[in-house]
């Protein structure tokens, strides 16, 4: 018979969570299902990721409610005969089954394996390359950016290719994912239709569980897979990992701030858990320090900012709008203070040959009236539409003549110069999207007006695909490598055109 103490005692034993599973477990499907990756390189270490999820698109990814033992390994071989680090890392429920295993003590400037392995599953194989030491003089850095990855706009046809070149790192400017309503068919912000070219899962995304869901079905793609697993990633975020357009707690369709601030803080915490970043990264009160700094021995200096937290709001109504008063808002700001006070201190120091601010927004001031003559047109989601702090930025770069700026979000490769007043002071590439926007093509309609309006604009495309940056003592070359189509799969790789730099002129030549 049950007593009333048998009855306690059985539903404490129910009742109460496990502390770690560490016992045989038999998944229903295959456990590494999203991958792994790694991320944010240093000289001695990088940081290794993947998260458990048996069924991905299920809720919790498949995983009980309880938290889980994994065991990982580093080799200094890919057959893994010599490993240099192992351990153990606890898959977490609160953070949705994932793991950030941050590496430290290993060699510089070279090639390393992992995976992860949990009872009966093991993990496929990952390599990262570490940084070279900070007072080493490298003779050669090659590197990746890419970003824009509209899962319904195309498949990862460049993603694919990117995981075949030869390269210590890739910069991921954001828009990881897209927080659209899936569907085979939406609405464009003209009132267009877009017909998706594969159908994303889910509606419009706002709580956690929706993000979660969302990048377990971009991560279980396997040309990004290949990627992630070929490279380590920088990542930063645009606008799209949490909604169109937003800023600081502000979106485009003006919900209250206590509001909006809720699904900030979801899609951060997502954010956070399907990327290869450190703990520092992991969101505190909602927000990310994203912004840091990155060392490549003497050789460049790359500033990671963070164009979305801390900006004001939109002036002219958002969108692409002729110019009005609020562009010289003297009160406005892209980095808030603290941010851009960092920069400016990193910018004055010029330790290194180069100068490179990774970001999300084109700096280049461009006219986008390609209809008519009525006056100037801009994107007011760029540095454009904010003129005090970009004058402010563009007058410490003044005199430097080794900063080259990367950025994304447009959708289309650009290079062109960045002036203060009459002088030339930086150059900037623009990373066309890896699918986002559809297969495009050389020239965008209006191309032609927008090249003779802006004579800073030296280059301009409309494929998708990826940049690949080689930069020397004494030259910063970027190859734009595009991708004829990406509506159906196997698209082709070609070199598009390269332009560079040479150090201490400001300037760029077609090579």
């Amino acid at each position: 018979m049950l007593t009333r103490r048998h009855f306690i005692a059985g539903a404490a034993a129910t009742f109460a969570a496990p502390a770690i599973i560490r016992a045989q477990t038999v998944f229903r499907a295959y456990p590494f299902s999203l991958g792994v990756a790694s991320g944010d390189p240093s000289p001695d270490g990088f940081v290794i990721w993947t998260r458990l999820a048996p069924q991905p698109l299920e809720q919790h990814g498949g995983m009980a409610m309880a938290p889980m033992e994994v065991s990982w390994e580093v080799a200094d071989d890919e057959a893994f005969r010599n490993r240099v680090a192992q351990g153990q890392a606890v898959a977490r429920p609160e953070l949705g089954h994932s793991i950030h295993v941050e590496v430290a003590g290993l060699q510089p400037d070279r090639p390393y394996w992992y995976r992860f392995q949990v009872p009966g599953e093991r993990s496929i194989h990952g390599r990262a390359r570490t940084l070279p030491l900070a007072a080493s003089s490298p003779e050669r850095l090659s590197f990746g950016v890419c970003g824009c990855q509209s899962y319904p706009d195309g498949y990862y046809t460049a993603h694919r290719h990117l995981a075949e070149e030869e390269l210590a790192f890739v910069y991921h400017y954001g828009d990881y994912i897209y927080e659209y309503r899936g569907g085979p068919t939406r609405r464009g912000r003209a009132g267009e239709l877009i017909v998706a070219v594969r159908e994303v899962a889910g509606d419009t995304l706002y709580s956690l569980d929706d993000y979660r869901r969302r990048y377990a079905q971009y991560k279980a793609d396997p040309d990004l897979q290949r990627a992630h697993a070929t490279h380590a990633f920088f990542h930063s975020f645009d606008d799209h990992e949490i909604a169109d357009n937003w800023t600081q707690d502000t979106d485009w369709d003006e919900i209250p701030p206590e509001i909006f601030r809720l699904r900030r803080a979801a899609a951060l915490q997502a954010w956070y858990e399907h990327m290869p970043v450190r703990r520092a990264l992991m969101p505190r009160n909602g927000e990310v320090r994203m912004h840091r700094a990155v060392r490549v021995g003497n050789l460049a200096e790359i500033d990671i900012l963070d164009t979305r937290q801390y900006r004001s709001n939109q002036p002219c109504r958002d969108g692409f709008t002729p110019v009005c008063q609020e562009i010289e808002a003297a009160n406005a700001t892209i980095l808030g203070a603290e941010q851009e006070a960092w920069l400016a201190r990193n910018l004055q120091r010029n330790q290194a040959r180069w100068n490179c601010l990774a970001q999300q927004i084109m700096m280049m001031s461009i006219d986008r009236n390609n209809w008519d003559d009525s006056g100037r047109v801009l994107n007011m989601d760029t540095w454009a539409a904010y003129e005090t702090p970009r004058r402010r930025l563009l007058a410490r770069m003044a005199g430097l003549n080794n900063v080259v700026v990367l950025t994304g979000d447009e959708h289309q490769n650009f290079a062109g110069l960045l002036h203060d007043r009459d002088r030339a002071v930086a150059v900037e590439f623009v990373a066309t999207s890896i699918s986002s926007g559809g297969d495009g093509s050389d020239r965008r309609e209006g191309s032609e007006r927008i090249l003779a309006s802006n004579p800073q604009i030296r280059f301009i495309n409309d494929q998708r695909g990826y940049l690949t940056c080689d930069v020397t003592s004494d030259e910063w070359r970027t190859n734009y490598m595009v991708v004829d189509r990406v509506s159906t799969p196997g698209g082709s790789l070609s070199k598009r055109a390269t332009l560079a730099m040479a150090h201490g002129e400001v300037a760029l030549r077609e090579v």
